[in-house]
């Protein structure tokens, strides 16, 4: 086993072991609740269902918001149990076993029980959403034992009682996804000691975007419109998940306008409710057309706008808010004043004067404020616009998961400090991308930890579109929000089979956690919107048909596991698993479908139109998928699938799913030989003349695919110019298409190169003619090859398969487990802002290559999009032989550079270089790296006779 293989399944099995010996729940959170006694220590628990069921305590006094979570609480215990708990806001009324919820500076309770040394509060008192959850006993002569929770805030008071709904049984999605409700007689507390939470991020959220037709069909179905009823759904959703940072739709809505009750039920939950990045001031961007007048210009009509601004922060005064500033066009375009910098930073000016009038009760400095550096006001920015110190920076990314910029050394020191705003859902190009989750966790982690490294740490907040179906990285996202130490990049997979583990039991956790991977990865790989028949490869290295045996096999997978689980469960596993790997499959194999059917019909294949039938079974079979999504759990998801996502050919959706144009060939009613040999497009009669190439170290088959032309069966014979050449058939009928399988007898030959033929006779006067050349590599060094083998005019390596990698002052290439288009990822850890010169020690990594060819050859390096996260700094990475001169290459990648849009479109940056290779055997291929953002996932060397293919050919054979 390659010894990289063997690191990389250590890790994980030390991460699981990791998971199992630990005590928690929900991948890093300690567990405290257990529903059998068994599993606790007597002494050190508290019964809260069982003989004698506990209270819940909350303090008249406490925020709506707290006593709201209460209800919830009582609800989700008697849901869980079908015990009602007695919910109780005088604490002399109660004895036995109590759970208390309240808040520091507000419950009386606890500032007794810090005076009598019960409790210590100092490690989350004056922090932010903070919580503390500890046992305590005898707070009181008839209380025996009381689980405390206790938040610095009303926030962290809430996300403390929601710990123990979700322990108990109750997931955050009971709603969203209908996750069931996990059922238990008796539920117990344990804790040996306190429980401390405080979230490493500070502003934790989502933003609904893009939300027409899907969630606003959705909406107006079930609610009448973006109203308080449906948005106390998603506050409660945010908070159970620990988020507290709402951008709301906006796209022909406007959350404070449409109706009133919503911002003040924002700031009772506990929502910190913002505006999106083009909508200053609280203002959503459809209320310029009811409250403004004039024209969206500043220069031509800035006492409008001003006072347009000031009605909107005197609305919001009351309320807890995080202001936009700043000013781009309607609609998220861009100034129409252009790179006017003096002008924004006199926006900027008069906005914060704006803040200082309306909001009384706080220094202009404490009044939480956000500049989006966005598309092309980053650029301003970089130009030299400046925004007061206590002006959170809120840098973006590049719309595809890739962050554009990141806080360098001396903007740390600014006191509002910096954030990220990111996407799992976009409109614009090259493509919009709405329908369905396309973004692997580990494509999140490598972004989104760099970001906290960097200490982009104010603001977290992430496009989830529709919110549904992108459940899955919404969780992840805002759990790494709130603590990004628990993962890193050997425990994704630990943390992807916890997550299963929770929803659907732990019997088929490993093979849910596989099924998320491989259609995260394969819409990773090209997003569905921007699928077409000409992607993926249908004569280079079987690669459509490999990824379609790919998705065929995870499809069975999730139809059984979906048929095998409680059925109880069913709906979620449909919503969450079953349905994103059937939709994924279908429009890929549709588009596999159409490629055929058009490739054939240009060869005159009888069978083309059967691919043409398959494509229209297809283009059914994603509008019956559609609709068995509408009808689940009664309809109550009616909508949610209503994005168009097949027939785009621009950057925007069609108009509704469009078939892809197919082909029809008619053919005739006689016999007709048609040929083809593989890796080849043209045909025979078209082409009288093909070329099959064999190497000794290389594939052992190759084909030639006889087929019919016509509707009369007919007779075919071959002859071959050598003994050495074997085929699988030498006559036969063909009615429909018949696989030759050519191969070579090696032992028959000597070292070197050789020339053959196949001659085969159909119906024709004219027989095809099939060219074979057979490379035999040399005794002396096929005996002593290792590593990487060439073989077919290529060497392909997964570069997450290195032999020996380096550690320079404690830095060293590692795997990113998951992230990739078929291979996993390499970077260098820890991160940080070093840099390494070429000329003294730096992490590099080895791969031992036996080469049969020699001279210079093209090298193709397959690198993770990354952009330059620091305006000072390109970044770079060497690549040698044998320890011999590195050749730097610098990889700088700007969304204004054509390579860009490549890069996001393949989910790859690929790397032009070359090597030479001075004579044949073992060499050592060498990666250096000199910038710590750099991830790489593939090297392919053409020595000859690399094809033209989406991902690449398979990885090399290892010796």
């Amino acid at each position: 086993m390659n010894l990289s293989k063997l690191k990389q399944q250590i890790c994980l099995l030390a991460a699981l072991l990791c998971s199992l010996l630990q005590p928690v729940f929900a991948f890093g959170v300690q567990q405290f609740i257990y529903a059998d006694q068994s599993a606790t220590d007597t002494k050190q628990s508290m019964e809260i269902v069982g003989q004698s069921n506990a209270s819940i305590f909350v303090a008249a006094n406490e925020s709506k918001g707290v006593l709201r979570a209460a209800q919830d609480l009582q609800d989700d215990l008697q849901a869980v149990t079908g015990q009602k708990l007695p919910l109780i806001n005088d604490l002399t009324t109660a004895s036995g076993n109590v759970i208390v919820i309240a808040t520091i500076g507000q419950s009386q309770l606890l500032k007794q029980l810090e005076q009598a040394a019960k409790i210590n509060l100092t490690a989350i008192d004056n922090q932010w959403d903070a919580y503390q959850i500890q046992l305590v006993n005898d707070i009181s002569p008839e209380i025996k034992k009381a689980l405390i929770i206790a938040g610095s805030n009303k926030r962290g008071a809430i996300y403390g009682t929601y710990d123990i709904s979700e322990q108990a049984g109750v997931s955050p999605w009971y709603y969203w996804a209908d996750v069931p409700v996990k059922k238990s007689k008796t539920l117990f507390s344990q804790l040996h000691k306190p429980i401390v939470e405080i979230p490493k991020v500070k502003y934790r959220g989502i933003f609904l975007n893009d939300e027409a037709p899907a969630l606003t069909n959705w909406v107006n179905k079930n609610f009448g419109g973006y109203n308080h009823q449906f948005y106390v759904n998603v506050f409660e959703l945010m908070l159970r998940l620990k988020a507290n940072y709402l951008w709301p739709a906006m796209w022909n809505n406007a959350f404070a306008d449409d109706d009133r009750q919503n911002m003040v039920l924002a700031d009772e939950y506990g929502i910190v409710m913002g505006t999106s990045h083009h909508e200053p001031m609280m203002r959503a961007d459809k209320e310029w057309d009811r409250d403004g007048e004039g024209e969206w210009q500043y220069s031509t009509n800035r006492q409008n706008l001003y006072q347009f601004w000031q009605r909107g922060v005197k609305r919001n005064a009351p309320y807890e808010s995080l202001y936009t500033l700043g000013m781009r066009g309607r609609e998220d375009s861009a100034m129409q004043e252009g790179e006017n910098i003096k002008l924004l930073e006199q926006i900027v000016a008069d906005q914060r004067r704006i803040l200082a009038k309306q909001i009384k009760d706080k220094n202009l400095q404490d009044i939480p404020q956000v500049w989006c550096l966005y598309k092309e006001v980053q650029a301003f920015y970089e130009k030299g616009m400046r925004v007061p110190d206590d002006v959170i920076l809120l840098w973006a990314d590049d719309n595809w998961g890739n962050i554009r910029r990141l806080p360098t050394q001396a903007e740390q020191a600014r006191s509002g400090g910096a954030g990220v705003y990111y996407h799992f859902d976009y409109v614009g190009g090259p493509r919009s991308y709405r329908w369905i989750n396309v973004t692997p966790i580990a494509k999140i982690w490598e972004q989104m930890n760099q970001a906290y490294i960097f200490n982009a740490n104010q603001i977290w907040i992430t496009n989830v579109g529709d919110l549904k179906p992108m459940e899955y990285p919404t969780e992840f996202f805002l759990k790494m929000a709130w603590d990004p130490t628990d993962f890193n990049q050997n425990n994704l997979d630990a943390y992807g089979i916890d997550w299963a583990t929770r929803y659907f039991g732990s019997q088929y956790a490993e093979q849910i956690n596989q099924l998320v991977k491989t259609y995260t990865r394969h819409n990773q790989r090209r997003k569905p919107e921007l699928m077409s028949a000409d992607v993926y490869s249908q004569i280079h290295y079987n690669e459509a048909d490999r990824i379609e045996q790919e998705l065929n096999e995870a499809v069975a997978l999730a139809e059984s596991l979906y048929h095998k689980i409680d059925k109880t469960r069913q709906d979620a596993f449909f919503q969450l698993v079953l349905h994103p790997v059937k939709a994924t499959a279908i429009v890929s194999k549709l588009y596999f479908a159409t490629a055929k059917n058009r490739l054939y019909a240009m060869q005159g294949r009888v069978n083309a139109n059967k691919y043409a039938t398959l494509a229209r079974t297809l283009f059914a079979k994603d509008a019956a998928l559609k609709a068995e999504y509408d009808s689940i759990n009664q309809g109550k998801w009616q909508h949610f699938m209503d994005q168009p996502h097949i027939g785009y050919n621009n950057w925007n959706n069609p108009a509704a799913d469009t078939l892809p144009v197919l082909y029809e060939y008619q053919p005739h009613p006689s016999a007709e030989m048609g040929l083809t040999v593989e890796g080849s497009a043209a045909s025979f009669p078209d082409t009288g003349s093909f070329n099959l190439e064999f190497d000794s170290m290389g594939l052992a088959k190759r084909g030639i695919e006889l087929y019919n032309r016509g509707l009369t069966p007919y007779k075919f014979n071959v002859q071959t110019s050598a003994d050495w050449i074997k085929l699988n058939h030498l006559n036969g009928e063909v009615t429909d298409h018949l696989q030759l399988q050519v191969s070579i007898d090696w032992r028959k030959l000597p070292a070197g190169q050789h020339k053959g033929s196949i001659s085969i006779k159909g119906t024709s006067w004219q027989a095809a003619q099939i060219h074979i050349t057979a490379n035999k590599a040399p005794q002396k060094l096929t005996q002593k090859a290792t590593g990487f083998v060439e073989a077919d005019g290529y060497v392909a390596i997964n570069a997450a398969n290195f032999s020996q990698a380096n550690t320079v002052e404690g830095y060293r290439w590692q795997v990113i487990k998951g992230l990739g288009r078929t291979a996993d990822t390499i970077s260098v850890f820890p991160k940080s802002y070093r840099t390494f010169d070429i000329r003294d020690d730096h992490p590099v990594v080895e791969y031992p290559v036996s080469f049969f060819s020699t001279g210079q050859f093209a090298v193709e390096i397959q690198a993770l999009p990354t952009l330059s996260y620091f305006p000072d700094r390109k970044p770079k990475l060497g690549i040698s032989v044998n320890n011999g001169p590195v050749r730097v290459i610098e990889l700088d990648l700007s969304t204004k550079k054509p390579a860009w849009g490549a890069a996001v479109s393949e989910g790859i940056r690929k790397i032009k270089t070359n090597i030479v290779i001075d004579k044949a055997g073992q060499h050592t291929i060498q990666l250096h790296n000199l910038d710590l953002s750099v991830g790489v996932e593939r090297i392919l060397i053409d020595t000859g006779g690399l094809k033209p293919s989406y991902l690449g050919p398979p990885e090399s054979q290892f010796k």
